[in-house]
């Protein structure tokens, strides 16, 4: 009987968490989509290299879209069970709430172990993946990385510059200069233009240029003799249009999977970044030791400085502006200021210049913590979930997803909250990592609490009871109609 109904339980549950998830994790991907779309605009990108760009980024998403996909699922199918009183049902036959969330805790609990391996084992690399075609992307089309009235030699065998970048996707210019690199052997050529404007090309390994009101300056007698250069002059084209198509294939099919930054956190395990975190911490050590005794050093001469220099008289309690200069007393007080500022001055540049390296540092301890930390937030979540379906017994996509939104904003909130203060230095990135998951597990225990002790929690009418002594002494009794 019990293998029948945790049977029917997991696949009730099931049924929403592969739907909701779909959902959750197309809304992720739009959302990098938008963010990341004007990094595909006009890059001559094949459908199928944005796809694969979109699943290394989408990989790295369901870290955290397990754990809100467990929590609405959870409210979603407890809330059914709920709402056609199979709860109700349940415990009539003898089966208690704690047994009817066993199998599906059990779930939990396994996608929880199975998004430690995935984050531990897979992100990193999709991470490494992702980024590296991210930054390929970014310098596999020239065309928009084109700065006005500089040389630019992005373009595999030119060297261009123009005088003004327009258009939405700069690809409007003018006062184009174009100048073909080559060998002894090879023709020199450079290209004038008053206008040009970068239009799409049929093979996506060409950017094509259409150029205007120009002329082509050509040498066509490369590795002649100078006599024969001299009989014969460069020669020079005026055209009032003309198409260029630069090969940038290289650019798009080479560099566009080439692993240029390999050097990243992100892209260890939970075991790898423990080397990176000991490494940190010794350089932040060593530096940290240079600043103290640069600094302490600095305090030492200023110390030396006002003890031998001290004034023993007392100075005037006014000065004429024509006696100033020739005080001594006044003289030795200015310079211990200004010795005094220019150390507190240092101070202020060593803590700037060690907040970085601090900042740094945290970082790398809340990711690693991040792989553990969310692995236990779905099993919160899980908590917080059923007990909630079991309480509002109510199914679909009403109230459930508003509950299960509200729930994981504030997650969220208080997740970026304490990663913020972390990097800052304010609080120990440790407890930053964890204090979340500490903050929203007894809340989950809670809510579990009152689910098996049948808590009307979500009850209008009950808070109307309790709220009724106030209410009725503040609020105006209304006559009924029939003794008006």
């Amino acid at each position: 009987m019990f293998k029948i109904l945790d049977r029917y339980i997991i696949k009730t549950f099931f049924g929403p968490f592969f739907f909701i998830f779909s959902v959750l994790f197309f809304i992720f991907i739009v959302n990098i989509v938008w963010i990341q779309l004007g990094q595909f605009m006009g890059k001559g990108l094949s459908t199928f290299q944005i796809l694969k760009l979109l699943f290394y980024l989408g990989v790295n998403v369901i870290t955290m879209v397990l754990p809100l996909t467990i929590l609405l699922a959870s409210i979603m199918s407890f809330g059914e069970f709920g709402e056609r009183y199979e709860l109700a049902a349940m415990k009539a036959a003898g089966i208690s709430l704690t047994r009817v969330m066993l199998p599906l805790f059990g779930v939990a609990t396994f996608l929880a172990i199975m998004l430690f391996f995935f984050s531990n084992n897979v992100v990193p690399d999709f991470q490494r993946k992702a980024k590296n075609m991210l930054f390929n992307i970014a310098q596999a089309k020239p065309a928009l990385n084109f700065t006005p009235g500089q040389f630019i030699d992005q373009i595999p065998g030119y060297m261009v510059k123009f005088d003004k970048v327009e258009g939405e996707n700069a690809e409007k210019l003018e006062g184009v200069f174009i100048h073909k690199k080559a060998n002894t052997f090879d023709n020199q050529q450079s290209i004038v233009a008053q206008k040009g404007e970068f239009v799409p090309a049929s093979n996506r390994a060409y950017l094509k240029l259409l150029l205007f009101n120009g002329y082509i300056f050509e040498d066509s007698y490369a590795g002649k003799g100078e006599n024969v250069r001299v009989k014969q002059p460069d020669q020079a084209i005026k055209f009032d249009t003309l198409t260029v198509h630069f090969d940038i294939a290289e650019l798009i099919n080479k560099a566009i999977e080439k692993e240029q930054i390999t050097d990243d956190y992100r892209f260890q395990s939970y075991t790898e970044v423990n080397s990176t975190i000991a490494t940190a911490k010794k350089d932040n050590n060593r530096l940290a030791a240079n600043m103290s005794s640069e600094l302490i050093s600095q305090t030492n001469s200023v110390v030396s400085y006002m003890d031998k220099n001290k004034v023993k008289a007392p100075v005037k309690a006014q000065y004429k502006f024509d006696t100033i200069k020739a005080d001594k007393k006044l003289d030795l007080i200015f310079n211990s200021y200004n010795r005094l500022d220019n150390l507190k001055s240092s101070l202020d540049g060593k803590n700037n210049e060690l907040n970085p390296s601090v900042k740094y540092f945290n970082k790398v301890i809340i990711y690693q913590q991040r792989i553990l930390t969310y692995s236990f937030t779905c099993i919160i979540f899980f908590m917080i979930g059923a007990s909630l379906g079991s309480i509002i017994r109510k199914g679909g996509m009403g109230l459930p997803v508003i509950i299960a939104i509200v729930i994981f904003i504030i997650f969220y909130v208080i997740n970026v909250g304490f990663e913020n203060a972390a990097w800052g230095g304010k609080i120990n990135p440790y407890l930053a990592a964890w204090l979340p998951n500490i903050i929203l597990f007894p809340f989950g225990v809670w809510m579990t609490y009152k689910a098996l002790t049948d808590s009307q929690l979500f009850d209008a009418e009950k808070y109307k009871a309790f709220f009724k002594p106030i209410t009725k002494r503040f609020g105006k009794q209304k006559e009924h109609k029939r003794y008006q």
